[in-house]
């Protein structure tokens, strides 16, 4: 007579609980996992270390900012040599020079002195720097490789800087370029690039850096930052608004500075020149805009005062105002005002600033008054005959005052009147942080581990599982029949199949207690079979 096993369909032979006292995937019994072993990077942050796909990477940090600009310098130097039909012997010098002049090094060019360079040119360079930085320091990167991406970031352009050094020293015998101080240039090289660098790789591994602290870094500090950096943005497109205005109000002095151009060639060239000195203008004007103000050589330009002295013959210019200060000027005051209360709104949904803990509102108005300050540093300099044209030290003081009360403000307003924080710390996670995110994660180091995660897959199980849901929902139709097999088990064994599980179920408990209370751990598996003994 078939057994009860044997009449009980395929999916309850798969799904019923085993007898087995002891699986192989209990966790008592089951070997340890080994620790997980990471399947990309170099470990050790040594040269040897450095796969090849990843020096590939070091080698286009290091080499392609620099070639684009050095192609961009190539093509504006043998284009102006060409339209100005002199010759090309001294393009080599001009084409040195202008790599010092887009790291803002202080060159002498006959007997002028110029320290004040456009500062569209570096910014645009160092914005090249700063994103080849950041994708190199992906999530493929290791902790010890960012060192590398340093390096890399900053030994190419020191390198070129080197050759250029050297050429402009061979160039001075035929054209007027004295050489350069070599300490000075090399400080200016390494200084903006490695800043470049660092900004780039923060921007995605922010929490490496913080690691490095004695500390834990405080929940206010990154959303600080970045209120600070949004204000910065505000006050440069506030101010170039400023100087647009002043620029249309003195629309008639464009003339004068067009009038020695001579063609259109030249006129194209100020045009150029004046769109690359924009950035200046800006930066001076945000000091004026807070309250500082401008040195122009033997005078100063402010919202309460002038002092009036000779300005460059260039489009850009025009936008100085040379008559006396108006009353209605100190309106402009408001902008720093409703920038520093934007910031305090910020910092007061982003963070968990209160009317007792502004320490993020602070860290925004500190963060904002030294970007200001970097920012005028590079932006002044020496111009020949004209003197030094930069903003003061007052100007990035007042821009932290400014950041500081009127965000404090906007801090409360958020507080009281913007309902609680929208933010949680945990929410300002980095886009590119994705360090630990590969396509399988871990693996085991050992290929012919005997527990493999596919050995316990349920997806067949499943399978079965929606077959039976299948079937029922066929039988559950009205007018479906069954089959002649499946009716005799549920007219005829129904009880035995209850009574057999109820047995099985006490059979695997007492086997369970059976092996609970012996110390052999061999046993696999025990069954109790009653049925007639042979006699003896």
């Amino acid at each position: 007579a078939p057994t009860f096993s044997d009449m009980l369909p395929r999916w309850w032979s798969i799904n019923a609980p085993t007898p087995a006292l002891a699986r192989l995937s209990d966790p008592d019994l089951r070997e340890p996992p080994r620790p997980p072993v990471r399947r990309r990077g170099g470990g050790g942050g040594g040269f040897g270390s450095l796969t090849p796909e990843r020096a590939r990477v070091l080698m286009l940090v290091a080499a392609r900012a620099s070639a684009i600009t050095l192609l961009v310098i190539f093509v504006l130097v043998y284009a102006t040599l060409f339209a100005a039909g002199s010759g090309m012997s001294g393009s080599s010098g001009a084409i040195a020079a202008s790599w010092l002049a887009v790291h803002q090094v202080p060159l002498v060019i006959g007997k002028t002195g110029i320290g004040l360079w456009p500062l569209l040119p570096t910014l645009l360079m160092l914005w090249l720097v700063a994103r080849d930085s950041a994708q190199a320091a992906g999530p493929e990167c290791e902790t010890a490789e960012l060192g590398w991406v340093l390096g890399a970031a900053v030994g190419g352009p020191l390198l070129i800087t080197a050759v250029c050094l050297a050429v402009a020293e061979d160039a001075a015998a035929v054209v007027s370029l004295q050489p350069p101080d070599t300490l000075a240039a090399f400080a200016w090289v390494l200084g903006l690039n490695l800043l470049a660098a660092l900004v780039g790789i923060g921007a995605r591994r922010w929490r490496d850096f913080a690691d490095l602290l004695p500390i834990p870094l405080p929940d206010w500090v990154v959303p600080g930052f970045r209120a600070g950096l949004r204000a910065v943005g505000r006050l440069l497109l506030a101010a170039t608004a400023v100087t647009v205005v002043s620029f249309l109000l003195h629309w008639s002095r464009l003339g004068e500075t067009y009038h020695a151009a001579g063609n259109a060639v030249g006129a194209l060239g100020l045009t150029l020149l004046s769109l690359a000195y924009l950035p200046n203008v800006a930066v001076d004007a945000v000091s004026v805009l807070a309250g500082g103000q401008v040195q122009i050589g033997p005078g100063s330009l402010s919202l309460f005062a002038i002092q009036g002295a000779p300005v460059p013959a260039v489009p850009v210019a025009a936008a100085v105002p040379s008559g006396p200060v108006a009353v209605w000027w100190l309106v402009l005051l408001l902008a720093p005002a409703a920038i520093g209360v934007l910031s305090g709104l910020d910092c007061g949904r982003t963070s968990h600033d209160r009317a007792t803990a502004p320490w993020a509102t602070l860290t925004a108005a500190g963060v904002a008054a030294v970007v200001v300050a970097l920012l005028g540093v590079v932006a002044g300099g020496e111009l020949g005959t004209f003197g030094r044209i930069a903003p003061n030290a007052v100007g990035a003081a007042l821009v932290f005052v400014w950041l500081a009360v009127a965000g404090y403000v906007g801090m409360l307003g958020a507080r009281f009147f913007g309902g609680p924080a929208v933010v949680a710390p945990a929410a300002f996670d980095d886009a590119y942080d994705d360090e630990y995110e590969y396509e399988d994660d871990y693996y085991y180091a050992d290929d012919d581990a005997e527990y493999a995660d596919d050995d316990y897959d349920d997806d067949e199980y499943d399978d079965y599982d929606e077959d039976f849901d299948d079937e029922a929902a066929a039988d559950a139709r009205p007018g479906a029949g069954h089959d002649d097999e499946s009716r005799w088990y549920e007219e005829q064994d129904l009880d035995g199949a209850l009574d057999a599980e109820l047995v099985d179920d006490q059979d695997e408990r007492a086997a369970d207690s059976a092996v609970k209370s012996t110390d052999n751990t061999d046993i696999v598996d025990a069954e109790v079979v009653e049925g007639d003994l042979p006699d003896k």
